[in-house]
This record gives C-alpha cells, sequence and structure tokens, in this order.
C-alpha cells in the first residue's frame, strides 16, 4: 500500500527592491555581496541605476516560496536627485543604507531618502535601516545605539550592521526585508 503525501506548495513572487543611500554608503557593494559573494576595492559611483536581478528559495510553515528580487541600485549623488522618483515605481521595499564612519550619511537617512521613499511609493512599502562598513570600526562615528533608536524613529521594521567588504549580515539584512515583504502579502516563511 502506498500513501501519496501531500503535493507541497510552491510560491512565486516578483518583487522590486531599492537600495537608497547617499554616494559611497557601499549600496553597489551589498548587492555585489549578496549576489556574487564579491567586493571590489576599486570604488565607481553608480550612474543613474543599476539593475541587478537574483533568485532566492525559502522554505517556511506555508511550504516552498521562491522570490525573484528585482533590485535597483539609485546613485546616491545629488545630480540623480530629479530623475530619482521615476525609479520608486512598483517598488515593495528599500534597503536604507548608511555608513557608519560618516555621521552626514545617517542624518540624511530620515530627512532625504526615507522622505523620497515615503514621497513616491504608493503603496505601504517596506523598509530596513543598515548601518555598512563595520569592519572600519576604528573610523565608526554612528554608534550602534544611534543606529537602533533611528530605525525605531522613523519605524524601519528591522535594524542591521553590515560590512560589505567581510560579507557580515549581508544575506541576512537583504532576507529580513524579503521576509518582511511577504509577511505583508500575508505568506508565512
Amino acid at each position: 500500500m502506498t500513501i501519496n503525501k501531500p503535493t507541497e506548495e510552491i510560491k512565486e513572487f516578483v518583487f522590486k527592491i531599492t537600495i537608497l543611500g547617499d554616494a559611497a554608503v557601499g549600496k553597489t557593494s551589498l548587492i555585489n555581496q549578496f549576489c556574487e559573494g564579491q567586493f571590489q576595492d576599486d570604488y565607481k559611483p553608480t550612474l543613474g541605476a543599476n539593475i541587478i536581478r537574483k533568485d532566492v528559495d525559502i522554505d517556511g510553515e506555508d511550504g516552498h516560496t521562491k522570490i525573484r528580487l528585482i533590485m535597483w541600485d539609485l546613485a546616491g549623488q545629488e545630480k540623480y536627485s530629479v530623475i530619482r522618483s521615476m525609479y520608486f515605481q512598483g517598488c515593495e521595499g528599500a534597503l536604507l543604507v548608511y555608513d557608519t564612519t560618516r555621521y552626514n550619511t545617517f542624518d540624511n537617512i530620515k530627512s532625504k531618502w526615507l522622505r523620497d521613499f515615503k514621497k513616491y511609493i504608493k503603496k505601504k512599502g517596506v523598509y530596513i535601516l543598515i548601518g555598512n562598513k563595520v569592519d572600519l570600526n576604528d573610523q565608526r562615528v554612528v554608534p550602534t545605539e544611534k543606529g537602533k533608536d533611528l530605525a525605531e524613529d522613523i519605524q524601519a521594521s528591522h535594524f542591521i550592521e553590515t560590512s560589505a567588504k567581510i560579507g557580515e549580515n549581508i544575506e541576512e539584512a537583504f532576507l529580513l526585508l524579503v521576509r518582511q515583504i511577504l509577511s505583508n502579502h500575508d505568506v508565512n516563511v
């Protein structure tokens, strides 16, 4: 006698997310580390936007979930602010990134990046706050507690510190965002 096991449900989603923050906070490096497990020492500023795709599989309570992430790496330079609004269309979530060694990048999260995100996202978008470059601890000017306080103040769904250079907490940061977006779609993972 054979017992038929119920087939596992597979859900598939495509989510557009943006990576926001000032120039040289490590947005492109975060994506490169997440997608390719690599870090490049030579800094090349993003011009306009880079679009990168990565497929992520998550097993959870509701079965297997396949997610295609379309990541928009938006240029942080001020000269691109005029065209930046069109890049937000259809966006489900964002990583708000600051550099733990430059206080002005921290200040700009609330006054600039979050303001733009909320202004141009038509539906309720999800965002997490990332303090990047923790490998440069001897140059740190933004303490972890300040990051936690800001995350609470701006109602970010999570706060995490990362190092794109050494790969610390990179996958966790992206997966926190993905899980929060799935939760907003009533998918338990």
